[in-house]
C-alpha cells in the first residue's frame, strides 16, 4: 500500500491494461460451445469480403465483419448464472504491436490487446460473468479495426487448483512455517481466508490523561490510578525536566509520553480488527502488519513483533507482514547510521537511490540496504524463536502501473525494471535464509496482470510460495456497471490470469484490497482466491468502515458464510506449536534502540559477557547468527570466526555443551521473553 491518491491517480492510465487479463485465459477444446455467430450477421455488421486491397481468404460463411465505425452486437442466452468463455475468431492487420479492443457485457466492458496477423486466428476475450437468461454483448470501437469472422460464446471451463503446491520454497523451513504453508493449500480452492491489515507506526492514537509527577516520581492519571513506569526509558527535554518515555498499565497496555502534550497516549492496533468484529461477530483468520518501521534513517519500534507474537501464539491467527522500506530521497542528504528527519525519506520511486547499487560493494546503497536488512533480520529472528511463521510480502506491487522496464513503478525497489528486481529478491532471500538463518517465512510476491510484460517480474518457482494481488477498483477499473460505492466484483479474470503465469503450481492471494469481493461473486465466479485483506481505516481513507468501500450487509454475509474462514475456525493444532512465550505487549518507542550487556559476577559462574558469541561488548543478532553457524557446523564458518572465549560466553544453558539449546536461549533473551539474569544463570 502507498498514499492512494497518488496511486489511483496513476491508476487511470493503467486501467486499460488492467482488463487484458481476460486474453490469455485457456479452456478445453471441448468445452461446450453455446453461441456460434458469423461477424456479418452481428447487429451493425455490414459484409465484408477483403479489408480494401488486402485479401483474408479462408473465411467461413459469406465473408466477415470489420469493426470500423459502429458497435457491433448479439444477444445470447444462458442457462445460469455464471462464467463464459468470448472467442473472436478474426484478423488485425493494421499495427504490427497490437491493437486494443473492447467488449462489454451487459453494460460493463472488458479489454484484450488483439496481435497483428493476416490469418485468421481466435482471440480470447477471457471469461466473462453471465446473467441466466438474455444477456447483450459489444464490441465497441473504441481502437477497433478488427476483423471478425464468427464469434464463439461456450461455457467457461476452470483449471485444477489442487496441483498448487504445500512445498515451501526454502528446504530448511521450520516446521510450524511447513505447517502453516500445508493448511493454506489445503483450503485453496475451496474456502477464502479472511484477512485484515492493522495499521503501522504511530496510527490510531489514543489520548489519556496519565502525567508524570516528578515531585512524586510516579506516573498517575486524573483518577489517581498509578502506571508502573519503565525506568531504563529515561530522558530530559529541552528545560532539563526528567521524563520517562514509556509507562504501563495493569492490563500489560504500554503507554508512550508526547513531548508535544506532556501526557501518555498508546496506539490502538486492534482498531480494525475490532471493527470488523464489530460488523460481522467474527475476527479474520489472518492480519496484517509491517515492518515498515524498523529504516536505518530514523530510529522507531512500533512494537509490531510483539504484536504478531501475540496474535499467533495467544489467538491462533495467521501473520502476513510487508516491508515499507524508506530510502533517503537523495542520498547526499545522508549520513550512513545517523537519524534523517522523515520527510527527507520516501519509499516512492522519487529517489537517486538505485535498487541495483543495494547488490554492488563500495556503494552507499549497499551500505544502506545492509542495514536495512540487519534490522528487518533481527525483529524476524524474534518471530522464529517465538515459533511464529510469516507470509512474507517485500517489496510488494512492484510492477504498479506496468512494464518491464520499470517505469510504471511507484516504488523505489522497481524503478530501475524487472530484472534488477528479480535479483534484489533473490539478494534479499539468500541473505535472510543464509547469513541470518531465517526459516521462518513463505515468500508471498505481488503481480499484475496489466499485460504480457506482467509475468516478466515473477521471480521463479523456486524463489515464491504464493503470488497475490493488490485489488484497489472502487474508484477506478471498474467491471461493475457502477462509478461509486463498493465494487464487489471477484476480479476473477485477474486471478486465473495469475494462476496461469504461475502454471497452477502456487496459491493466488488477495493480499491487499479495498471492497472486499462478495461471496456469490466467488463462488459462482469460482474465483478462489488464498485470503483478502483490506487496508486499515486511516484519515486519508476508511478501507474497513467507509460507505464507499465496504458493503456492510456483505461482508456480514461472506464472514459468517461456510465460505469463508475466520480466526475462530482455524485448526487448534495449526502450527504445531510447542513453546508459547508470552507477549511484549504493544509498544512505540521514539529513542534508538539499544542493546545490554549481560555480564554476570556471583555463585560459581565465571565472570563472563553471556550471550557475547562475537566478544564485541554488546549482546545483538550477530551473536545468535554467529552461534547458529557454528552449533550448525557450517562449513563456511571461519578459523579463529568463534573462538574459546566466544563459545564460553554462549555456553548459557550451562550444561557443559554448546548445542542448539544454547541458541534457543540466547533467542528467546533478543526476543525480550526473559532477562539478562535470566540468560545467565541456568
Amino acid at each position: 500500500m502507498r498514499m492512494r491518491t497518488k496511486r489511483l491517480t496513476a491508476i487511470v492510465s493503467a486501467a486499460a491494461m488492467a482488463c487484458s487479463m481476460l486474453s490469455s485465459m485457456s479452456f478445453a477444446a471441448d468445452s461446450k460451445v453455446l453461441v456460434r455467430l458469423e461477424g456479418e450477421d452481428l447487429e451493425g455488421a455490414t459484409l465484408w469480403t477483403s479489408i480494401y486491397e488486402n485479401q483474408l481468404p479462408g473465411y467461413s460463411g459469406e465473408g466477415f465483419a470489420y469493426l470500423s465505425n459502429d458497435a457491433l452486437s448479439f444477444t445470447v442466452d444462458v442457462p445460469a448464472d455464471g462464467m463464459y468463455s468470448i472467442v473472436v475468431h478474426g484478423a488485425q492487420i493494421l499495427n504490427e504491436e497490437g491493437r486494443y479492443q473492447t467488449v462489454e457485457v451487459n453494460g460493463s466492458e472488458y479489454h484484450t490487446t488483439v496481435p497483428y496477423t493476416k490469418e485468421w486466428t481466435d482471440f480470447d476475450f477471457g471469461m466473462v460473468r453471465l446473467n441466466k437468461g438474455e444477456n447483450t454483448i459489444k464490441f465497441l470501437n473504441k481502437y477497433g479495426y478488427m476483423a471478425i469472422d464468427y464469434v464463439t460464446v461456450s461455457e467457461g471451463e476452470f483449471p485444477d487448483l489442487t496441483k498448487a503446491t504445500s512445498v515451501t520454497c526454502d528446504a530448511k523451513a521450520t516446521k510450524e512455517t511447513k505447517a502453516l504453508m500445508s493448511y493454506l493449500q489445503s483450503v485453496y480452492g475451496k474456502n477464502i481466508l479472511s484477512g485484515q491489515q492493522q495499521i503501522y507506526g504511530g496510527g490510531n492514537t489514543v489520548q489519556t490523561t496519565i502525567r508524570y509527577d516528578a515531585a512524586a516520581d510516579a506516573c498517575v492519571d486524573s483518577d489517581g490510578n498509578k502506571y508502573e513506569i519503565d525506568r531504563d526509558s529515561k530522558d530530559t527535554d529541552e528545560q532539563g525536566n526528567t521524563f520517562y518515555w514509556h509507562c504501563k498499565g495493569a492490563d500489560g497496555q504500554v503507554y508512550t509520553y508526547s513531548t508535544q502534550n506532556r501526557n501518555y497516549s498508546y496506539n490502538n492496533y486492534d482498531n480494525d480488527v475490532n471493527l470488523i468484529y464489530e460488523m460481522t461477530g467474527k475476527y479474520p483468520a489472518i492480519q496484517g502488519f509491517d515492518f515498515g518501521s524498523y529504516c536505518p534513517c530514523y530510529a522507531w519500534d512500533d512494537g509490531v513483533v510483539g504484536r504478531m507474537i501475540e496474535w499467533t501464539n495467544e489467538k491462533g491467527g495467521i501473520c502476513t507482514a510487508s516491508w515499507h522500506i524508506n530510502v533517503p530521497t537523495a542520498k547526499a542528504s545522508y549520513t550512513l547510521g545517523e537519524p534523517l528527519d522523515f520527510s527527507k525519506t520516501t519509499y516512492s520511486e522519487k529517489t537517486d537511490f538505485s535498487p541495483a547499487n543495494c547488490m554492488v560493494k563500495g556503494t552507499m546503497e549497499y551500505d544502506y540496504f545492509k542495514l536495512c536488512m540487519e534490522n528487518l533480520a533481527n525483529e524476524l529472528l524474534k518471530l522464529q524463536a517465538a515459533n511464529v511463521p510469516v507470509i512474507f510480502r517485500p517489496f510488494h506491487e512492484a510492477e504498479g502501473n506496468g512494464g518491464k522496464d520499470g517505469k510504471g513503478a511507484w516504488f523505489w525497489w522497481a524503478k530501475e525494471g524487472a530484472e534488477v528486481y528479480k535479483n534484489l529478491w533473490a539478494y534479499l532471500q539468500d541473505t535472510l535464509e543464509n547469513d541470518y538463518g531465517l526459516h521462518n517465512l513463505i515468500w508471498e510476491q505481488n503481480l499484475y496482470a496489466w499485460s504480457d510484460d506482467s509475468a516478466l517480474w515473477y521471480s521463479g518457482d523456486d524463489r515464491v510460495d504464493i503470488v497475490a494481488y493488490d485489488k484497489y477498483n472502487t474508484q477506478y477499473n471498474r467491471h461493475d456497471g457502477k462509478t461509486s460505492g463498493p465494487n464487489l466484483d471477484a476480479e476473477t479474470g485477474i486471478f486465473y490470469k495469475l494462476v496461469d503465469y504461475v502454471k497452477g503450481n502456487k496459491m493466488v492471494a488477495m493480499a491487499e484490497n479495498d471492497s472486499i469481493p462478495s461471496k456469490d461473486n466467488m463462488e459462482i465466479e469460482h474465483a478462489f482466491w488464498l485470503y483478502f485483506c483490506p487496508w486499515y481505516d486511516s484519515q486519508d481513507a476508511r478501507f474497513v468502515t467507509g460507505e464507499n468501500y465496504q458493503d456492510k450487509a456483505e461482508v456480514k454475509k461472506l464472514y459468517n458464510s461456510d465460505f469463508c474462514i475466520t480466526l475462530d475456525e482455524l485448526p487448534d493444532d495449526l502450527f504445531s506449536k510447542t513453546v508459547t512465550p508470552g507477549t511484549t505487549g504493544t509498544t512505540t518507542t521514539t529513542t534508538t534502540q539499544t542493546t545490554t550487556s549481560t555480564t554476570v559476577t556471583g555463585g560459581s559462574l565465571p565472570a563472563v559477557t553471556w550471550g557475547d558469541t562475537d566478544c564485541s561488548g554488546d549482546v545483538d543478532v550477530r551473536d545468535a547468527v554467529l552461534l547458529a553457524r557454528g552449533v550448525g557446523d557450517d562449513k563456511t564458518l571461519k578459523e579463529g570466526e568463534l573462538t574459546d572465549e566466544g563459545k564460553a560466553n554462549s555456553e548459557v544453558t550451562h550444561d557443559g555443551k554448546l548445542d542448539a539449546g544454547d541458541l534457543s536461549k540466547l533467542m528467546r533473551y533478543l526476543a525480550g521473553y526473559i532477562s539478562a539474569e535470566e540468560l545467565a544463570h541456568a
